[in-house]
This record gives C-alpha cells, sequence and structure tokens, in this order.
C-alpha cells in the first residue's frame, strides 16, 4: 500500500485515520471522566476498566498488564517478522489537590490530580486506536499497531519497566508517545532529536550522632549544621566534579531535625532529587552524591546513611522517530505546526522502553491559542485545551500510516 503525502496534494488531507466529530465529542467526554475520577500508580483500575470497556466494544482483545493495571491492545495480527508501531500512554494521577474554579469536571477525588495530562495522553492513544481499527476492518491498515496503556509514571522508578516486563514490546520494533506541554499551543508539537527530557533520581540522607546540649557543642555532633552544611554544599560539589554541560543538579525538598531549640538533635532528614541532562554523568552521579555527603558528613563526625534511589534515564529521542513524528504532523497539519522544543529537566520513564528500542516523544500543545495566564505541569490548575485529544489522534494515526510504508 502506498501512501501520498500532503507535499504531493498540497491543502489535501491525503492520509485517512482523521477525527470524526462525533468520536472527538465521545474523546472529550471520556477524557473528561478520567479527569474527574484521578487514581494513583499502581491504583489505577477504574481507569483501566473504562479503557478494556471501550476498546472491546470496538472488537478489539486488549490484555490487562500482569501487575493488574495497564493494558496493551494490538490492532491487526502480529506476523511475528515485521516488528510493530507502539503507541504509548500513561494512566495514573498526581498526589495533589485539583484547585481548578468553574470547572464541571474538576476532579472529584480529594488530593488527586490529573496535573500532567495523563487523561490527555490516555485519550489520545484510545482515540488512534479506534480510528486504526476501523481502517484495519476496511482492510486500510497495511501492518499491526500495539497500544500500551501504562500504569504508575509517577512512581520512581516508572511503571514502563512492570510493562516491559509483562512483555509489551515483544515484536515492537519502534514506539512513539506524546507529552503534554502548556507553554505550546494547541494544534502544534515541539520535537527534539536526542534527549528531550532529563533524568530524575530520588535521593534521602539521614545524618546521626550522640546530640546533646546547645551549650556545648564541641562535645556533640551538631547534626544541625552538618545537615545545612550537606544541603547547601553537596548541590556545588557534584556539579563541579562532572561536565558543567551535564546539568547534574541535586534539589532538595525536605529537610527536619530536632524538637527544642536548646537540643542538639540526635538524628537529622535530607531529602531531594538529583536530575541530569546527560546519560554518561547520569550513570556517575550515584558515586558522585556518595563522596560528596561522607566528605562533609566526616568533618562533623556524622553517621551518614544514604539511600540513592535511581529513578530514570533521559528520554532520547532516536532519530528516525523523531522525523517519523515530524512528517506525520506535516501530513495534517503542515511544516508549520512543528516547532523545536528544549531539553527538559523533568523525568519520564518513557526512556526505559528506548533502552530496548527505537522511538520518540513529542510535546503535545495543550495551551489555548491566546492565553496569557503562565501553566505548568504537576499544580492544582493544570488544564488542557481539548482541540489537543484530535491533534493527538491525527499525528498517531498519520504515524502509524508512514510507518508502515517507511518499514515495508
Amino acid at each position: 500500500m502506498s501512501l501520498e503525502s500532503e507535499a504531493d496534494h498540497p491543502g489535501e488531507a491525503v492520509l485517512p485515520g482523521t477525527l470524526s466529530e462525533a468520536l472527538h465529542a465521545e474523546l472529550v467526554a471520556f477524557r473528561r471522566d478520567l479527569h474527574m475520577h484521578p487514581e494513583l500508580g499502581h491504583q489505577e483500575f477504574r481507569t483501566t476498566a473504562a479503557i478494556k470497556a471501550r476498546l472491546e466494544q470496538a472488537g478489539l482483545t486488549p490484555r490487562v498488564l500482569d501487575t493488574g493495571t495497564g493494558l496493551v491492545c494490538d490492532i491487526g495480527d502480529p506476523d511475528g517478522v515485521r516488528p510493530m508501531l507502539a503507541l504509548r500512554a500513561d494512566i495514573d494521577a498526581l498526589p495533589i489537590p485539583d484547585t481548578k474554579t468553574d470547572c464541571a469536571y474538576r476532579s472529584t477525588v480529594p488530593d488527586r490530580a490529573h496535573a500532567c495530562g495523563h487523561d490527555v495522553h490516555t485519550t489520545v492513544v484510545l482515540g488512534a486506536g479506534l480510528v486504526l481499527a476501523e481502517l484495519h476492518r476496511e482492510g486500510r491498515l497495511p501492518r499491526p499497531v500495539r497500544l500500551v496503556f501504562q500504569a504508575a509514571e509517577e512512581v520512581l522508578p516508572g511503571g514502563a519497566a512492570d510493562a516491559i516486563e509483562s512483555g509489551v514490546l515483544e515484536g515492537v520494533g519502534r514506539i512513539i508517545a506524546v507529552h503534554c506541554d502548556p507553554k505550546v499551543d494547541a494544534g502544534r508539537i515541539g520535537l527534539r532529536h536526542g534527549p528531550i527530557t532529563s533524568a530524575c533520581d530520588r535521593l534521602e540522607v539521614a545524618l546521626d550522632g550522640p546530640g546533646g546540649h546547645t551549650a556545648r557543642p564541641h562535645l556533640t555532633t551538631d547534626l544541625v549544621l552538618a545537615a545545612a552544611r550537606v544541603a547547601a554544599e553537596v548541590p556545588g560539589m557534584v556539579a563541579r566534579r562532572v561536565d558543567a554541560r551535564s546539568g547534574l543538579s541535586v534539589t532538595w525538598g525536605r529537610i527536619e531535625s530536632g524538637h527544642a531549640c536548646n537540643v542538639i538533635p540526635q538524628h537529622a532528614e535530607i531529602s531531594g532529587t538529583v536530575r541530569c541532562l546527560d546519560l554518561d554523568a547520569w550513570r556517575q552521579a550515584p558515586d558522585l552524591v556518595h563522596a560528596a555527603v561522607d566528605e562533609i558528613a566526616n568533618q562533623f563526625k556524622a553517621k551518614p546513611e544514604i539511600n540513592y534511589v535511581r529513578g530514570v534515564p533521559p528520554v532520547v529521542n532516536e532519530a528516525g522517530a523523531t522525523e517519523l513524528l515530524r512528517d506525520a504532523m506535516t501530513a495534517r497539519r503542515g511544516a508549520h505546526s512543528v516547532e523545536d522544543t528544549e531539553q527538559s529537566l523533568g523525568g519520564e520513564d518513557f526512556s526505559w522502553y528506548l533502552e530496548k528500542v527505537p522511538g520518540a516523544m513529542a510535546r503535545l500543545g495543550v495551551r489555548r491559542p491566546g492565553d496569557r495566564v503562565v501553566r505548568d505541569l504537576h499544580q492544582g490548575d493544570f488544564d488542557a485545551d481539548e482541540h489537543a485529544i484530535t491533534v493527538g489522534v491525527e499525528l498517531f494515526t498519520a504515524a502509524a500510516l508512514l510507518d508502515a510504508v517507511e518499514r515495508a
């Protein structure tokens, strides 16, 4: 099957797989239902059931992943010879309150919100699956496509590893995804070759010592001062021990010690994240952090205990998959709808798939054009222009069709 590009017929949509108004309306309602019922990582039972029911209604046979949440679903029959394209979505929400006002579909669950756009990601992949399933029934889908709905992206080291363990990449030759970007207008996507996100790890440091009276700090281990020095100096020490272009950054989110103003405590805790733009520096980071914490703790004769939790490496977009997304968006909406994007310091466990197969992630614009209010991800007032759902669905369906021709 050959497919013509928009360049061959300027202004004419020649690729099949566009979204009808009726399906768009259904998908908006589906997304709003998810938005009203957010579920945390590994708890997405209602979300999983809703996706499964709609795919089964379309005549597909989704399989719930071994962990009990998340699904995988093939459209068409894998032949075992030609590797499939996979479309990935993450389905979990965040443990923060929904602070939107005057919104009919705000979260109904206290301290839970889809504040990162995973409800949009899920709806986009579901919608693409429904459109591709119809093309398959019509004999217009050249090769099978796999849908991956993954749990627990927000839970380090991410649910992608569980999904991979469940076999979602078996028979897959390439995988693509989108992530909502509130800095990009709906109707556009952002792309970047190479790293597009940061590595992200969790760091917890405990310091212990005998403690004592604040009148005699020379006879004790001054843990408050030791913790303060760790908090103030470790970030700079670590950053100075790698190439500055790696962007290796230690940032603290919590420090706790003591109960009384005249008592030097016996225990102090500091926790935060380690982020890094470069894969090689990320691999060095645990040793560098351990050495820096030990160096300062030893100055105060404090006993350190370090819990360094590996999170995710950077998402590194493969060139061929990135250009597939560019070509797909250009075919749908023209070259002007694609913009270059910067590397983010946010982490994303989509990176684990790219350790196994080539792939790429695009930033899906969700800002209402003309909106002057600056919003960000992981904030309680996050929302998306729902036109982005149509854009994402048509991006993925075009990518599936073009991928089939490219790798025929």
